[in-house]
């Protein structure tokens, strides 16, 4: 049994689970580019894409690590190469007094707006904001001590599992479970920037669904919308995307992220697939009963006498769907006819002695 759980959204408490239709997350990220009015625009242009929810970040890059250049702080083999912890989260933070410009924002709009809190001063900071839920990123999924704090509120969590084992993600759930969680979202993640659709591994999401029993999604840093719109047909009800107004504006996460035009395809092709999963059902539809006529069936195909022996030549399954069924034609052939028979006349029994 998967455990859905209520959000208190915007427009009034919001169910997220299987049954439901995905939720679909804009992470603003550092997409900002340290203009509040970029922010604001991007808000906007989620919005207008159809995001359920604007995401934030919550953390300075002195809660995040300390300016330090030796070899340990300095990130390898990544987008960010060469550059230090400190550096990079000092360009990306989302100043702490937007936030609640950005949040009010993007309720007038309708959407939802929450953040990943990266530190115990950022969770006391957005319950002042009245958030709805809060994010765990992949890379805190361990912070047993974090994880504690964020769940002390109540609020849904929904959290990455980047880089996580099946048992450190079976610790981080029952740590937030045991310690007040108002339910629990789990996204698959590919903790790379972007990340190859062949890492994807998107079958994780129904079994970390069962395994867990809460709803599962996806938080996705793949290059376009194929790998997301495919984790709805395996189950995701949470999508996670980064967007941009355009990634030739540069900024840390801006490669990997989406544009306005892109997301809002996205979204469409998600509602498109969730339609179109249906449910189990074996039943002629609507539009089917009236192709159903066109199917084969058993018709005379020359003129036939009153008397003449019936045979291949004479009667034979053709479309449309009008006479007898094919599953007689063995019965039919070999018999008389009862009458005389106009060739393009559909087969009844009355038709046969």
């Amino acid at each position: 049994m998967i455990d859905g759980f209520f959000l208190s959204a915007v427009h009034g408490p919001r169910e997220i689970g299987p049954a439901c239709s995905c939720y679909v997350i804009a992470e603003m990220s550092a997409n900002h580019n340290h203009d509040i009015e970029r922010a604001e625009a991007i808000v906007r242009a989620a919005a207008e894409a159809g995001a359920d929810a604007i995401k934030l970040q919550t953390y300075t890059a002195d809660t995040l690590t300390i300016p330090c250049d030796n070899d340990y702080f300095r990130i390898k083999g990544t987008l960010w190469n060469g550059r230090t912890l400190h550096e990079l989260y000092q360009e990306a933070y989302t100043p702490w007094e937007w936030q609640p410009r950005l949040k009010a924002l993007a309720n007038d709009l309708g959407m939802d707006c929450f953040s990943t809190p990266f530190d115990a001063t950022a969770v006391d900071f957005l319950e002042t904001m009245g958030v709805p839920c809060h994010k765990v990123a992949s890379f805190e999924n361990v912070d047993i001590p974090l994880l504690k704090k964020i769940a002390s509120t109540g609020k849904p969590v929904i959290m990455s599992t980047g880089m996580a084992t099946l048992a450190e993600i079976d610790e981080a759930v029952k740590t937030l479970r045991e310690n007040g969680a108002g339910g629990i979202v789990l996204l698959k993640c590919t903790s790379a920037y972007p990340a190859p659709a062949e890492e994807a591994n998107l079958r994780t999401i129904p079994h970390m669904a069962e395994a867990f029993g809460c709803p599962a999604g996806l938080s996705d840093h793949t290059l376009g919308s194929a790998v997301a719109v495919a984790s709805v047909c395996l189950g995701a009800c949470v999508v996670e995307k980064h967007f941009t107004l355009s990634r030739a504006d540069g900024g840390p996460d801006g490669a990997f992220s989406m544009e306005p035009e892109e997301f809002k395809a996205m979204v469409h092709d998600i509602r498109i697939a969730e339609k179109a999963l249906g449910k189990i059902y074996y039943s002629l539809s609507e539009k089917e009963v009236k192709s159903s006529v066109f199917r084969r069936s058993l018709f005379a195909v020359r003129d036939i006498r009153k008397g003449q022996k019936l045979t291949e030549d004479d009667i034979k399954s053709i479309r449309p769907g009008y006479g007898l069924h094919t599953r007689h034609l063995n019965v039919v052939l070999g018999r008389r006819a009862a009458k005389d028979i106009s060739r393009g006349t559909p087969i009844a029994w009355e038709h046969v002695q």
